[in-house]
């Protein structure tokens, strides 16, 4: 029994479906009309005659307009045959290829048609994959893009207020190089770190490295460690210390080959050779008062070296009677500022250029006395 059709109207609902489709039906019309259709094709003998009165095939209730489609286009006796699978291998073409999964692609194509999707496919892969790379490589170079673009925006407003004019900072930040580092954590307090920043501060990073290998402190270790981590990425990074017009490659491949050199030349703190120089070097003042030679302008040195507290944890130290005291252990970090040799010559060569335009001075100086009284004013 159905669950939408009362048992005794069972019948009835049946009569009215199998009833031509009219407008009324005399005293069944309140009876519900339900048309349904036939999935299974009727034998020829069993098929009901066509009522004349019916107008065209399609008004019949047991059509099915599908069925009639497909019994057209595919003749009853006749079996469709599934189509082929394409067998990969892995000397033949595979299924999987790009040009397959295409949908203009199919087996009628000919060769030269196939040889241009193949090349259309081809090009789009490579566009996606330099799309890829952009968007991987854009989360290092350009990670806040709308910050990018305002600041290029107030520095084009800066540069027209200015009607062009650079500033001396601005030309210094183009001809000269620099590079700040900052350290992990390092197992210390400040104050015993600020020590050995006062140790290799205004000093050659490789005198710094040298300094920092003999030296008694405990955390001089990780110090130097930090040290040849800044100075190689400033190397690789900026540039710096490469040697003017020499190959970077071949510069830091020069600096950690110690292990087949002869044992007559110089070593530096970390293992590496130093970089023998043709000339002798230009000598520079220091701000200190001191000399210097420099036979490499692009030669590294720290020229800032400063300390920051980090966090700090605490532990309890159990005394006696019962007591609990507290420790405290400190971390600190240490940060640098690498810059290039090249920019103490420059400043060497201001104080200089300073110090020759500076005017003689006299005890009297040669300039008319105004005011003078013979007596005093008050």
């Amino acid at each position: 029994m159905s669950a939408r059709i009362p048992s005794r109207r069972l019948g009835q609902s049946t009569l009215a479906a199998l009833r031509p489709h009219s407008t009324t039906y005399g005293i069944n019309s309140t009876l519900p009309c339900r048309s349904f259709s036939c999935t299974i094709r009727l034998k020829a003998d069993d098929a009901p005659k066509a009522d004349p009165k019916i107008a065209s095939p399609s008004e019949d209730p047991l059509s099915n307009p599908v069925l009639e489609e497909y019994l057209r286009r595919n003749k009853p006796g006749t079996r469709v045959e599934s189509p082929k699978p394409i067998m990969g291998d892995l000397s033949s073409a595979s299924i999987f290829q790009p040009e397959n999964e295409n949908p203009r692609y199919h087996e009628s194509l000919s060769p030269e048609q196939r040889k241009e999707l193949k090349k259309q496919e081809e090009e789009l892969s490579k566009a996606a994959d330099a799309k890829r790379e952009h968007d991987l490589r854009a989360l290092a170079i350009d990670p806040a893009p709308r910050k990018r673009l305002r600041l290029e925006r107030r520095l084009v407003i800066r540069n027209a207020e200015r009607h062009g004019r650079t500033t001396k900072a601005i030309k210094l930040a183009r001809t000269e190089r620099e590079y700040t580092f900052r350290s992990e954590q390092l197992l210390t307090s400040t104050k015993k770190l600020t020590r050995l920043m006062h140790l290799i501060a205004g000093k050659t990073v490789e005198e710094a490295l040298v300094q920092l290998r003999f030296s008694p402190k405990r955390i001089a270790i990780d110090v130097r460690k930090a040290l040849q981590i800044a100075r190689d990425n400033a190397m690789l990074e900026r540039g710096m210390g490469l040697g003017g017009g020499r190959n970077a490659a071949q510069a830091v491949s020069q600096a950690h080959e110690a292990e087949d050199a002869d044992e007559s030349q110089v070593y530096l703190a970390d293992g590496s050779l130093r970089t023998a120089h043709k000339d002798e070097g230009k000598l520079i003042q220091l701000k200190d008062g001191s000399k210097k030679r420099v036979a490499d302008k692009t030669e590294i040195y720290i020229d800032q070296a400063w300390v920051g507290a980090d966090i700090s944890t605490f532990g309890a130290d159990h005394r006696a009677r019962g007591r609990v005291n507290r420790l405290t252990h400190r971390t600190a970090t240490f940060s640098v500022l690498l810059k290039e040799e090249k920019t103490r010559i420059r400043i060497s060569e201001e104080l200089q250029k300073k110090r020759d335009n500076r005017k003689l001075w006299v005890a009297l100086p040669d300039r008319p006395v105004t005011t003078q009284r013979q007596y005093n004013l008050w």
